[in-house]
């Protein structure tokens, strides 16, 4: 396995890199991150399982609960995303405290 120096503009490299497909940046966070897709998955071969479609439906039912909440929800969840550390955006920090609601 070869080893990667990051040039300055990419910090960190994630996941399997090969050499057969087109690269990708992505930011998490305060970090860019690249990376290559290996080997993509055929849907018509191997479709989706119920728990795929499940989760799929949560993150799309999570996504309505957010974009369905009131000003005074929004906030005070403003004012708990101010005394918290972990997440980095607002609408990540709502999105996850709906998502937990659904569990």
């Amino acid at each position: 396995m070869a080893k990667y120096k990051p040039i300055d503009m990419v910090k960190e490299y994630h996941g399997k890199i090969c050499e057969h497909s087109d690269t990708y940046f992505q930011k998490r966070g305060r970090t860019l991150c690249t990376g290559r897709i290996c080997n993509p998955r055929d849907f018509e071969k191997n479709p989706a399982s119920a728990e795929e479609l499940a989760t799929r439906t949560k993150f799309q039912q999570t996504i309505a609960a957010v974009k369905a909440l009131t000003a005074e929800q929004k906030a005070e969840y403003a004012t708990a995303f101010a005394n918290q550390k972990k997440y980095t955006t607002l609408r990540g920090y709502m999105f996850a405290m709906e998502y937990a609601k659904l569990a």
